[in-house]
């Protein structure tokens, strides 16, 4: 009787346990985690110019996000970064070869100038307290071109444009993003220190 009733209690266990892991795949494929998500915003974005690009990151910090097309035979990336407005505010969006923060960046900074247009240019943040003015070609560390900008969702966010020529050799680089609450004088102001602001680096991979 003590065997019967040990077999019992093993035969028991286990349809217990195969009913346990029964119900626990089925709970499983109903899982948000597995559903197919949505199309990214970032993927399905459409540009005023309708221009293309092949690649986008939604960026990790302040709502940005960066759109590319990678041209490995000419090592040339061209971007499009988007960031929200901030009224008389400006954005940026940069390389830094030689290191991991702001400094040593090079980068494309975007604003509305005080004669009302939408000025886009390169310039150097050489500094903790950059000058913020343009660049010209021979103070460039790496070339340049196509630099425009745009206001789009009726003034909510800007866009800047722009042909990178990448230094040295590879598809991978330091990358650094910022936007700023005002401009004085036709000059970005600094931006703020704190929270976001001082996080938004990254590495990328242009190839990917």
């Amino acid at each position: 009787m003590a065997a019967s009733s040990a077999h019992h209690s093993t035969s028991t266990s286990m349809v217990r346990l195969s009913l346990f892991l029964l119900v626990s795949i089925a709970s499983s494929s109903f899982s948000p985690a597995t559903a197919q998500s949505p199309p990214s915003s970032c993927a399905s974005h459409t540009f005023s110019s309708n221009q293309l690009f092949a690649s986008c990151a939604a960026l990790p910090r302040l709502g940005t996000t960066l759109h590319y097309n990678y041209t490995a035979a000419a090592n040339t990336v061209s971007v499009a970064f988007r960031a929200p407005s901030k009224g008389a505010g400006w954005v940026a969006w940069g390389l830094n070869p030689n290191g991991t923060g702001m400094v040593s960046t090079q980068a494309v900074v975007a604003f509305r100038h005080s004669n009302g247009s939408l000025v886009a240019y390169p310039t150097l943040l050489d500094s903790y307290a950059p000058s913020m003015a343009p660049a010209d070609a021979a103070e460039l560390g790496f070339p340049v071109s196509n630099v425009a900008a745009e206001y789009v969702k009726n003034g909510k966010e800007m866009v800047v444009y722009a042909t990178v020529a990448l230094p040295g050799k590879g598809s991978k680089f330091n990358h650094v993003w910022q936007q700023g609450s005002s401009v004085t004088n036709d000059v970005p102001a600094a931006h703020p220190t704190t929270g976001d602001n001082i996080l938004s680096t990254g590495t990328i991979d242009f190839s990917k």
